[in-house]
């Protein structure tokens, strides 16, 4: 063989064995998040970064729109390989770490400020309680309170009981929540939501103000009873087999840059359901308040909420417990 040809295969051999490219990593990750939303922009954001501070080892790809599937289609395509993560909501994470739906016991929080000092002990519970379920989490973001949206007014446990509620069909501890309510939910993916709406297979909902206008539910309801039934979050996770064939220099560098734009994400999220809340009330919805009797009746029923999946094995008491201790400790502050 001539000297040349020797030469060509030791280029190659040596571009086969550089580091870089034998650790080169392209993370392919889903959300139903809309593309041109924020999430999407501030996601892609960071991916460019990750890229650009990896030298092109690691790199992401996003699939937006719910073009690979709701969330427990995507959780199901991590399980085979096709795809490596995705950004969605807590409530489908249930089956895998029950406690990470603390957040979602009804009318636990009275105002934002108790959500903030909540989640400084108990979010890292949760991304530690997803880490030992096989998952990297780069942080919470904000959901924000879901109401109960629908159309006609929702004042009372009764008039929730006469309405064809949604739930989540990937969330089997809210759908055990609920009866406590004795509501009988239609369980539905989110993206059969509107559908639901505009046929009449369910006519109420609960949901965040972001989340309303995002996925258009608002335009197919009326009212909302003003009262923060719940609080929701999404989560960004990738698969911990997926991850650990980033190099461990590299990983921490995904970390701190995915977990920053989860935070900014958290932050915004924020501020935008304060402005969809008064988008919707200038697009004519009706808010409905409960009276103090009322609300004792949701109040009571909502203490049951807790009882219900500590039995059924849903939730942890020391989960529960510690919700309670904060939530006493912020309240006699």
């Amino acid at each position: 063989m001539k000297l040349a040809g020797y030469v060509q295969i030791f280029v190659i051999v040596c571009l086969m064995l550089w580091p870089g490219q034998a650790r080169a990593v392209r993370l392919k990750i889903a959300t139903i998040s809309p593309d041109g939303s924020f999430w999407m922009q501030k996601m892609r954001e960071g991916a460019e970064t990750v890229r650009r501070k990896t030298a092109g080892r690691v790199r992401i790809k996003f699939y937006p729109g719910g073009v690979m599937g709701d969330d427990r289609a995507v959780l199901k395509k991590m399980r085979i390989g096709q795809l490596h993560g995705g950004a969605i909501v807590a409530g489908s994470l249930s089956a895998l770490f029950p406690d990470n739906q603390i957040y979602g016991l009804p009318l636990k929080f009275r105002s934002f400020e108790e959500v903030d000092y909540v989640r400084e002990t108990i979010d890292p519970m949760i991304v530690r309680g997803l880490d030992e379920a096989g998952l990297v989490a780069f942080g919470l973001a904000e959901g924000g309170f879901a109401y109960i949206m629908s159309d006609v007014p929702v004042r009372t446990v009764g008039d929730l009981k006469r309405r064809k509620v949604w739930v989540p069909d990937n969330d089997p501890t809210l759908l055990e929540g609920v009866r406590a309510f004795d509501i009988t939910p239609v369980p539905l993916s989110i993206s059969d939501v509107r559908a639901g709406l505009q046929t009449g297979l369910i006519n109420t909902v609960a949901t965040s103000p972001i989340g309303a206008v995002a996925l258009q539910w608002h335009t197919q309801v009326e009212y909302i009873t003003d009262m923060p039934l719940l609080y929701i979050y999404a989560v960004l996770i990738v698969d911990k087999k997926a991850f650990a064939k980033i190099s461990p220099e590299d990983q921490p560098v995904v970390r701190e840059i995915m977990g920053g734009v989860f935070r900014e994400i958290d932050r915004q999220n924020r501020l935008d359901n304060v402005k969809a809340l008064e988008a919707l009330k200038k697009q004519g919805l009706r808010f409905i308040r409960p009276s103090d009797q009322e609300m004792a009746e949701w109040r009571r029923r909502a203490a049951e909420v807790p009882k219900r999946l500590i039995r059924s094995g849903r939730f942890s008491q020391q989960m529960v417990d510690l919700l309670e201790d904060r939530l006493r400790a912020f309240r006699s502050e």
